[in-house]
């Protein structure tokens, strides 16, 4: 099957709703949410939320959840699992098993999501019952490579240029538009750099079709980028919207290491458009909670979407000390149909991710952390550390985010102890 490729000047198009209820205001950007009323009634302080997913981002969601009055029910196949920890109730089962998720949905009053990567037949079942929120559409475009592109695409959106792979036939046509090398990528249960193989020429590329296949396979144009930026966006139901400020990431092995908070100088001239993009793909696809968008800035200081999360992200996390409202808040604030919160950033900042080498030595000295100031430790509770697993975070504050971020990186550092190793 073929597709078409996009260009980079894409995005000069006006954006094309794919929904009805996705419209553009016009209105200048700005940190502070635009508001478009709707009848749509909101979800108060007391009710109970659920969250499919028992990750990290489930744990700060609930943390935000109920410093905000809630009552939070995680569904997840984890025993022991981050957000279950805290957590008021946990229902321990299988994504498709149709009992459980009904008699989840039906102990809440909305279903949110902590990761895409969870069965559509779930959520299906369980927008028969509640409202889930990203709903059906958008965890089918988000969870899947080559319709996320081509819809956002479609819909007039920079994509990084791609082509479907579905036989070794289809090689030639790929290298034919995207040239080498290119990156093969799974179409679907990818992220932090998995599923995806960088090939140089048709052998390498055989190999990694027979790898990644035999479901479809997605052919990439390797980009020569300046930077990785990313834009977290919040729309309600009631068609509110808020963006936070345009985050330039660092990544080491695939896995987001440092991110800053505002960009660098030299990134600034293409915030406005990335917030402009984000403003357009929530509206285009009706997005009712959070979406983040990873973008790829070209040499030629243009943008091009890489990939789309229905979901808070690695990258917002510097917003829990870094601006008035954290993107947990904000996911709590979209779903319940509550007023947007202010993204304004209260100091530059900057977070490092902890991976699990942090813990290589032995237990990490914390106490450097917590000696420093402006520096706001968080951790995940997870018990086993393994080499690049997500065990928590570091954010800093500074008087601006490239001396915040030299801070965290130092007491990262500092934070690796010479105890007994964990492992090899």
């Amino acid at each position: 099957m073929r597709l078409p490729t996009a260009t980079p000047n894409m995005f000069r198009r006006k954006p094309k709703p794919l929904s009805s209820t996705a419209s553009s205001d016009g209105q200048s950007l700005e940190t502070k949410p635009t508001i478009i009323v709707s009848n749509s009634k909101m979800i108060l302080p007391g009710s109970r939320l659920g969250v499919f997913g028992g990750g990290q981002l489930g744990r700060m969601f609930a943390h935000a959840a109920q410093k905000m009055g809630y009552h939070v029910i995680v569904f997840t196949p984890e025993v022991d699992s981050p957000a279950g920890q805290v957590a008021q109730e946990t229902i321990q089962a299988d994504y498709e098993d149709p009992k459980a998720v009904r008699v989840f949905a039906e102990s809440v009053d909305v279903i949110t999501l902590e990761f895409e990567n969870i069965a559509l037949e779930a959520v299906a079942r369980a927008a028969e019952v509640t409202p889930v929120r990203p709903n059906y559409h958008v965890l089918s475009v988000a969870q899947h490579r080559i319709r996320e592109k081509t819809t956002l695409e479609q819909a007039g959106f920079p994509v990084t240029p791609f082509y479907e792979l579905n036989q070794p036939s289809d090689i030639d046509e790929a290298a034919k538009r995207l040239g080498y090398p290119m990156v093969m990528k799974t179409s679907r249960w990818g992220y932090d750099g998995k599923g995806q193989r960088k090939v140089s020429d048709k052998a390498e590329a055989l190999a990694a079709l027979e790898l990644l296949g035999p479901t479809s396979v997605i052919a990439e144009k390797r980009i020569d980028f300046l930077a990785e930026v990313s834009i977290i966006a919040a729309r309600s139901p009631r068609g509110e919207i808020a963006i936070y400020p345009m985050f330039a990431n660092e990544h080491a092995n695939h896995i987001l290491d440092v991110t800053l908070c505002p960009a660098p100088e030299f990134l600034l001239s293409v915030a406005k458009q990335a917030e402009e993009i984000g403003r357009g793909v929530v509206e285009s696809l009706g997005v009712e909670g959070l979406l983040t968008i990873e973008f790829f800035v070209t040499s030629e200081n243009q943008l091009i979407i890489n990939e789309i999360a229905p979901r808070p992200h690695n990258s917002g996390h510097i917003t829990m000390d870094a601006c008035l409202t954290s993107q947990f808040e904000q996911q709590v604030r979209a779903v319940c149909n509550l007023p947007l919160g202010d993204t304004s950033l209260i100091q530059p900042g900057a977070m490092v991710n902890l991976l699990g080498d942090v813990w290589s030595h032995g237990l990490p000295a914390f106490d450097k952390s917590f000696a420093a100031s402006n520096s706001y430790l968080h951790l995940y509770g997870k018990q086993e550390a393994r080499p690049g697993r997500k065990m928590g975070h570091l954010n800093c504050l500074d008087d601006n985010s490239q001396a915040a971020a030299d801070k965290a990186k130092k007491l990262r550092d500092a934070m690796r102890h010479s105890a007994r190793a964990l492992f090899d």
